[in-house]
């Protein structure tokens, strides 16, 4: 299978994906008095219906098999799915795959020295951070992040990675208080990092490794959703402070599209703050000791 034609899988896939999650109802579909359904989510007549286009033509897209879509006709299947930003930007990439490029060894990805300085800033003032890159690859994290959630520089290097924390490591699942929601997160991420890299070899690895050795993953990758993460909330039980609620601003550093720096917080004088400037503390790092020397991690993955 050729790289259009695996192009054209996905497309087919996330739209049928994204149909059987839409109900009648969430589509301002009058449902009442049909004969009773057997699956919950649209039919394709119906979003055909919706898009303005022929039932034939629909099919055809659903089952991989047209690369005429238009922009526009993307957009009134967008429209009609209630694709948010992130999906309907996904959309348009699957339906229009960039031609493969001669595979050249990939750049490492480095972590700009002000994005350093920035971590230490917010080290200073409590507030947990990392850098995630492609893969979700940890290329950086200041102190109180990694005693947060967990010290990735102590990880061999191939380990260092978010997907691979959440659904590997057992400590995730006690971690994060709603950890279902991490973890569907987490992989709705990776997949729009997928349709984005459709190439990336060690992207395809991660993903049959994770495949292979979790049953959660599977069931989450086979939704065929996608994520961006730009603010939110997310729930913590820590083994040491206990439960904490933590806000987050995701952000793009430098001139790299494929990192992304998360800026945790908490609520000012919330319990959530006080575990937080405990954690801190009780963790503090050694005099003269910066966070960046403590806490590098990945600076030449790829």
């Amino acid at each position: 299978m050729d790289r259009e034609q695996r192009a054209d899988v996905s497309m087919a896939d996330f739209l049928r994906s994204a149909r059987t999650r839409l109900t009648p109802q969430e589509a301002g579909l009058d449902d009442s008095g049909r004969v009773r359904r057997r699956v919950s989510g649209l039919r394709r007549e119906e979003l055909a219906q919706l898009a303005g286009v022929s039932v034939d033509y629909y099919t055809r897209l659903e089952q991989g098999r047209s690369r005429s879509a238009s922009t526009e006709v993307l957009d009134a299947l967008a429209t009609a799915l209630r694709l948010d930003d992130a999906e309907r930007s996904h959309l348009h990439i699957l339906a229009r795959p960039q031609p493969a490029r001669r595979r050249r060894r990939p750049r490492p990805q480095r972590v700009h020295p002000a994005t350093w300085e920035l971590l230490e800033i917010l080290q200073a003032a409590d507030r947990p951070a990392f850098v995630l890159g492609r893969r979700l690859d940890v290329l950086a994290h200041n102190p109180l992040a990694g005693h947060l959630i967990t010290d990735f520089r102590a990880l061999p290097a191939a380990e260092r990675n978010q997907a691979r924390f959440v659904f590997l490591d057992p400590h995730a699942r006690e971690l994060y208080r709603d950890w279902p929601r991490v973890a569907a997160d987490t992989t709705a991420m990776l997949r729009l990092d997928a349709g984005r890299h459709p190439d990336d070899p060690a992207l395809s690895a991660l993903v049959g490794e994770l495949s292979i050795r979790s049953e959660d993953f599977r069931r989450f990758w086979s939704d065929h959703k996608v994520h961006r993460r730009t603010t939110g909330t997310k729930d913590y039980h820590h083994p040491l402070v206990g439960d904490l609620t933590i806000s987050y601003q995701a952000l793009t550093p430098g001139d790299d599209p494929d990192q992304i720096l998360f800026i945790y917080s908490s609520e000012p004088g919330s319990p959530s703050e006080t575990a937080m400037r405990l954690l801190a503390r009780w963790n503090a790092p050694a005099a003269g000791t910066s966070s960046a020397e403590a806490q590098e991690v990945g600076q030449t993955r790829a």
